[in-house]
């Protein structure tokens, strides 16, 4: 067996933790950084005592505070442009994956030139980013510990990845108080986003034994406080458990991939900006299906995993599993593909295609061609609850 597992994050979770990141960012030498933040973050009064710790701890910071749901490459290009030459020594991204997201790639443009659109791929950066602090406010994408930014190229209207270990945080904070105001119906997203990545880490062709680990607990812990992390919004047990498991699946697929599901979530997400988390949550049960019989022992372990009968069979536990993660969508209210605004089956071939293109559809445990991509688009459009 051959595998490697890196994690360059130094992660440290504490309630109330984001008071302190001035301390933080002092310890790593920063002096000059640039806030990356979202309109929500910022309206819900949570920089408030982190503009305090800054402060308080002589920290220059400028900020980008309008960064959108499925970044876009062109402001992430306008930032660039408006913050090289101006003294920065860190980036501090507070939010969730699309801020952290941003951050990659505005640390990326700061000590490269060109624009994003240039370092798509896999390894294409010439030399040193600069120092990313991450503190995330949702429990769902895990991008405080990867080494991935999901940039939406405008002009083609596709979700690029960049790829490099040098992209990955090199510390997170983890505040377990900073998701008690987030919305349930973003906790449920992002919770299912989260339950993506770990079943995907665990089904996907690049797993490996580490990654496997961790997956499998994610995939318990969610299958635990999913549901009162977004029903009981003053379950703080339920949060910070839900805050672990992004934590952890993060490190999954940040080493193993993920696979089809996010191949067409990414697709429709650059096409009709559909949030990722529901696009993920929308077809893992179809994808997880289509995949089963691949590898029936692996989406039985999942199964189990869910709470799933343990005396179940192979075959049935999987089956069961399905029915679970469709039953998970109904009780967070996840929408209908169909119901999804803008989504046309006019369309289809071309997300299907985009799908197919997209730099995680090798992963996949099961070989998928672009008509195999159509027949879940296609499943998951006319499903009824």
């Amino acid at each position: 067996m051959q595998f490697q597992f890196l994690l360059p994050t130094k992660i440290v979770m504490e309630p109330g933790l984001r008071q302190r990141t001035g301390e933080y960012l002092t310890g790593l030498g920063l002096r000059h950084v640039l806030l990356v933040t979202d309109p929500g973050v910022k309206n819900a009064g949570l920089l408030d005592s982190i503009y305090a710790s800054l402060e308080q701890a002589g920290i220059r910071y400028d900020e980008i505070a309008d960064v959108k749901p499925n970044p876009r490459s062109e402001d992430v290009n306008r930032a660039a442009v408006l913050y090289r030459g101006k003294g920065i020594d860190g980036v501090l991204a507070v939010g969730g994956g699309s801020a952290m997201d941003a951050a990659k790639a505005i640390s990326v443009l700061l000590t490269h030139e060109g624009r994003v659109e240039d370092y798509e791929g896999a390894f294409t950066l010439k030399g040193q980013v600069l120092p990313i602090v991450a503190i995330p406010t949702t429990a769902g994408t895990g991008s405080e510990v990867t080494f991935f930014s999901v940039i939406t190229d405008t002009r083609r209207q596709f979700k690029m990845s960049l790829l490099d270990y040098r992209i990955g945080p090199v510390l997170a904070l983890l505040d377990s108080d900073i998701t008690a105001t987030l919305p349930p119906h973003i906790a449920a997203a992002t919770g299912m986003d989260a339950l993506t990545h770990a079943i995907e880490a665990y089904t996907g062709k690049p797993a490996n034994p580490i990654s496997d680990g961790l997956a499998l607990h994610a995939i318990r812990l969610i299958a635990q406080h999913l549901k009162p992390a977004v029903q009981e919004p003053d379950n703080r047990e339920a949060r910070e458990q839900m805050l672990i498991a992004s934590l952890i699946a993060g490190m999954a697929f940040g080493n193993a991939d993920i696979a089809s599901v996010h191949c067409i979530s990414e697709a429709i997400g650059g096409m009709y900006d559909t949030p990722h988390g529901v696009g993920n949550a929308i077809f893992l049960p179809f994808v997880f299906s289509h995949n089963r019989d691949a590898d029936l022992r692996r989406h039985a372990d999942v199964a189990y995993a869910l709470g799933i009968d343990p005396n179940l069979s192979a075959v049935a536990a999987a089956e069961a599993a399905v029915e679970q993660l469709f039953r998970m969508n109904r009780e967070l209210g996840i929408p209908r593909f169909a119901d999804v605004a803008g989504v046309r089956e006019e369309d289809f071939l071309t997300i299907a295609q985009k799908s197919k293109s997209n730099i995680s559809d090798a992963s996949n445990i099961k070989d998928m061609s672009v008509e195999s991509y159509l027949d879940v688009i296609r499943a998951a459009y006319n499903y009824s609850a």
